[in-house]
Order: C-alpha cells, then structure tokens, then sequence
C-alpha cells in the first residue's frame, strides 16, 4: 500500500515531468467537432512541450477565437471557440506561433453533424443487459495483448488480470440478445484504462476520447452501436464523472494542482452520503465523501475547477455524436459535485432533448436515494435535473424476500412498502430496476440456488414499475458471491474459442439453466409486445398472509401479477381485488398459456410469482 501511495504523490507533486520527451504539440482534444450544434462554445485542450509560451491564430467563417487560458502548466492550453450556426462543415487550422521559432499548425475539422440514430433515451420500454466486455466473449483475438500499454498479462485463469472479451465479441452476440429479449446494452466503460494492473472493469479511464485498444476502436465502437440501431436496440455509455486512472495521460503531466483534490496525505472518501443531505452534517464529512479519493488508483477530480468541467462535460457529448450513444449511467453519482452535476445535466438535455441517463446510487433508504433525483420533491432546496436512479431499494426489498433472513409476510410487505414510496420521485418509472450488477452478488447464489425463488424475484422485476436491467449471465444461471468482486466477472462459457461448454446454445446449457434461459426468454419477449407491462398503470393491494398481489394495466389490457413468498401453495380468494377484476371472469397465464377462471380462488405454487393476463 505504502508503495502505491508513494508513486501517486510524485504524479501530483511534478506537474512538468516530462518535458524532454514532449512533443511541440502532443494533442488537442476534442481532435474534431460538429457545425450547426445547439452550444456554440467549445473549449479545446492543447498539450505540448511549453506550448503556453506560443500565441493561436486562426481563420475561418463563423469560427471565432475567444479567449486563450494558461494555466500552472506550461504545456498546456486551453482554446476558447464561438462556433457560431454560420460555420460550414470544412477544416482549418489552428496556428501555434512563436517569434523566432517553427510555426505549429493543426488542422481542425468540423464535421457536419451525425443525422443518424442517436440519444433516443431508455425508457420503461425497455430491457438493459449489463455486459462487462472483457467476460463477455472473445470475438478478435490479436487485441487480446497489446505490448506498449502497461498490463500485458492475459490470463483467464485470473480475477484481476485480463481475458480478452471485446467489442467483436459482443456483436458477434447480438442475435443471441436480441433472442432473449433484451433491447438494450450497457456496457462497463470501454475506455481506455492503461493502467498497471486490474484495469479490466473500466473504471479507471487513462483517455477520454479513445476506446480501450484491447476491446477495439472508436470505430467498431461505432459499429456496434449503429448494429444495435439497425435492430431496433439501444446503446447506454457509462460515465465516470468523479474519478480518473492514476495514469490518465493528464494526471502524468498535470495541468495544475487543482486538476484534482489534493490531500496533505492518501485519504479515501468515507462513502457516506447522508452528508451530503445531512441538516445537521458537519462540512469535514462532506468534504470527505465528496472529495476523498476512490481508491488509490483512481485520483478524484475536481470538479470546481472549469477546465476539468469541460473537459468531462464535452468528451460526453462527442460520444452521443460520434458514435450514437443513446442514454448514460453515471457512476458513483453522489461523489460529485453536485452542482457540476446540474450544470452537466442541463448541457446534456439542451442539445438532445431525448437523451436520458440514470446516476448509480448504491445507498439503503428511499429518501437518500430519491434525494439525488431531479424535481426538488425532497424539498432539500436544490434540483440535480437527474432523471433517475439505480433503484436499490428494489434490490434490497426483493433480496429480504428470498434470503430467508425474514418472515414472507414481512418480505412480500418490504416490497410493497418500496414501492408506495414513490411519491417521493418526480417519477419513478424512469428508476433502473435489478437483481445484481458487477458490484453485487450474483442473485442465484442470493437465492441460495433456489430456481423458484430466483423466477419469482426475475418475474417481478419485469412486471413492476422501472427500467428492468439484467447482468450478463443472469439468464443461465452464474453464480457467485462479491467476496472479492471478481467472482461476479466470470467468463461467459462459450465466449471464447476451446471453451468445451457454449451457454448461447440449448445444447451447451444444462436442464436447469435451460428451463430458467425459457422462462426469462418467453417473459421479457412477453414483456416486449406487451406494452401494458412497460407503461401501464400500477395498483398494488396490501399483502395478506405473504401473499402479494399488484396489477398493471391501461385501457387495453389488464396484467394480474400474484407473488406467494411462502415455501407452501397457497390459495387466494378474488373478491379483495373486484376494483380491478370487475368485468373479467377469466386469466390467461403468460408463461404456459393456461387459461383459468377467476372468479372464486386462485392456486399459487410456493415461491412463484404469477402473471395472469385478464380475459
């Protein structure tokens, strides 16, 4: 530990440690832009050797050369731009003059904008799969290892080093996705993180334009979103707004000393949000959540300092333009500086409009988890403009369900309880609902391996109000506890070539993780046409006798959904529910297409969650 924390200081005490092998100008970043978008100000970042100590000139129609920022370092710039809506595409060229030195000169190109696909938000209609692309599948492998970046160890056999999942992997799949019913993919970040050691999960970004080399290009990025669109399907990106790598390129050559939060010594955030809403907090502890350092390799920005603002804010909306991402999940949403985060959102909703995104808040409470969603409804006197959240008062109401740490009666009531919260979001049908993610228990091992149990917890998550997530694997069984992480990475069995097992097949897949692949296959295909699964109304009954009964419905259809959280069948009687059963006398089951009358009682199977639809 000691020796990690040693060669982090030296990165923030030399801001000009490498000079000698600097170039005269070694990048500008953004390194291109649009004509016609909706904010005319671009900010650019120039890097090179002393290249403070130059004058920028340039000329071109409906450009205009604002204003010209040094800062600590000499080898940096920052390029204030007006690109007014009277710039044509075309390119040119930005001019870094010296007296008595060689004019340096870069050709900057506006593109004309991307009228393709893009930013149509995620919405309650669809179904997210969580991939961790390096233990998806391994679709080229001469990315596996590439020899001039920091990790160069491939070993699958290993939870920490790499195992050379890719993009090309994941389009490779798309079919079998699209089979089982997801329409949209997020992806762990795909950055790259050269990083010396476990940088295969993507939250330690080292470049902020520049997809990792190891999972592709910008271009097959690219690719594998317009393939998505050609399917109908949609792309989430996933942000890191409140950390960096300790080896991303502007932590090696720091533009000033604020670029992040200095500390006397490593000091970690206390990762306690009730600070940040806290009346009674004292300053010292918010401090600490908000600017204390993830982790030793992950040095946390500060996000108070404008360039840093810019910087992030405008890499983002590059992503949306360039290759067509169509929502965010934001990580580790409450670390950030609140303000910043508005100021991001409101960026964001001014130049698409459709584009939504959804911060992760790993919190237990409704209230601290409803704080940090947009509308004020707190009344805590601040608006963040975040449309939702990773809802994991969700996670935890079902998990007391099925872990037999609680009776069925309180577990089915923790769910209800949840969920008559609601009132506290402006609306919480834009909340991501999940069982597990890359951070969590794989929820199989959760349900102690109980296959009815793990169908009722996955049949009301796609039957309730949200945006259902799945985590890859999830259809086929992984199991695993997060005690470390990387047991919840495993590899995807078929993903790679001599795997003697292929889980994308029927054949490759055992009879139980068949029986649960159909189940959730006929479910969430089920919930695809079905559009009163995904917008209709919710009414839920108070549960009676661990028996949890809600409907969702619109003027077209009506959805009986009956969860029995007790280990014995139990019969229900009906005539509780006349509000909403008046006029039906019959239920189909979507899963076996059984029909069934339901006028006097209904039979539930221990641990089952029925969905019924009303005939």
């Amino acid at each position: 530990m000691k020796q990690l924390f040693l060669i982090v200081v030296l990165f923030l005490s030399v801001t000009t440690s490498s000079n000698a092998q600097l170039p005269p100008l070694e990048r500008i970043e953004p390194a291109f832009w649009w004509a016609g978008m909706q904010q005319p100000f671009l900010q650019l970042i120039v890097h090179g050797n002393k290249i403070a100590e130059r004058n920028v000139q340039l000329e071109y129609p409906g450009v205009t050369l604002k204003q010209v920022h040094k800062v600590e370092n000499p080898n940096y710039l920052f390029v204030d731009l007006d690109i007014t809506a009277a710039a044509k595409p075309g390119t040119f060229k930005l001019r870094f003059t010296k007296p008595g030195a060689r004019e340096i000169s870069y050709s900057y190109e506006l593109k004309a904008r991307n009228h393709a696909t893009k930013a149509q938000g995620i919405t309650n209609k669809d179904l997210v799969y969580l991939i961790m692309p390096d233990r998806f599948a391994n679709g080229d492998k001469s990315n596996d290892i590439v020899k001039s970046m920091q990790q160069t160890t491939l070993n699958r056999d290993s939870m920490y080093y790499r195992h050379g999942g890719d993009l090309q992997g994941i389009i490779d799949h798309l079919d079998y996705l699209q089979d089982l019913g997801i329409t949209t993919l997020w992806l762990n970040p795909v950055l790259e993180n050269d990083q010396p050691s476990a940088s295969y999960h993507g939250y330690a970004a080292t470049e902020n334009y520049r997809i990792d080399r190891r999972y592709g290009n910008n271009e097959l990025y690219k690719k594998l979103t317009d393939e998505l669109h050609k399917r109908g399907m949609k792309m989430i990106q996933d942000l890191v707004h409140n950390h960096i790598g300790s080896r991303h390129w502007t932590m090696l050559d720091l533009p000033s000393k604020d670029w992040v939060h200095q500390w006397p010594e490593f000091t970690r955030s206390n990762f306690k949000e009730q600070p940040i809403f806290d009346p009674y907090a004292a300053q010292a502890d918010k401090k600490l959540m908000t600017d204390g350092w993830f982790d030793l390799h992950m040095p946390d920005m500060n996000q108070a300092n404008p360039y840093v603002r810019n910087y992030f804010t405008q890499s983002h909306i590059w992503w949306i333009e360039y290759a067509g991402v169509d929502g965010f999940r934001l990580d580790t949403y409450g670390y950030n500086d609140a303000g910043y985060m508005k100021e991001w959102a409101e960026a964001m909703k001014k130049e698409y409009p459709q584009l939504t995104f959804f911060g992760e808040t790993f919190v237990h409470g409704v209230p601290n988890q409803a704080v940090f969603t947009q509308g004020n409804t707190l009344n805590h006197g601040f608006d963040t403009e975040l449309q939702g959240v990773t809802d994991f008062q969700f996670l935890w109401a079902v998990s007391d369900l099925v872990n037999g740490k609680t009776k069925a009666q309180d577990g089915v009531t923790g769910l209800y309880n949840m969920l008559s919260n609601d009132f506290v979001y402006q609306d919480a049908t834009r909340n991501v609902i999940f069982l597990d993610n890359h951070d969590l228990s794989r929820f199989f091992s959760v349900t102690n391996e109980n296959i009815p149990k793990y169908k009722m917890a996955l049949a009301c998550m796609l039957t309730t109000r949200g945006i259902p997530q799945l985590y890859y694997g999830a259809e086929i069984l992984m199991k695993n506890f997060c005690n470390p992480d990387g047991l919840v990475r495993e590899d995807f069995k078929g993903g790679w070539a001599g795997d003697t097992v292929n889980k994308f097949t029927a054949a490759g897949r055992t009879a139980a993780e068949n029986e649960v692949f159909d189940y959730l296959r006929k479910l969430a295909n089920c919930r695809k046409q079905h559009e009163v699964l995904q917008t209709g109304k919710l009414m839920q009954y108070v549960p009676e006798n661990g028996i949890y009964v809600y409907f969702r419905y619109n003027d077209a259809k009506t959805v009986m959904v009956i969860l029995n959280g007790n280990d014995t069948p139990q019969s229900l009687a009906t005539t509780r529910f006349t509000e909403r059963i008046n006029g039906f006398s019959k239920a189909q089951d979507i899963i076996t297409g059984k029909e069934q009358s339901i006028t006097d009682t209904i039979s539930i199977p221990a641990n089952t969650t029925l969905v019924l639809e009303l005939k």
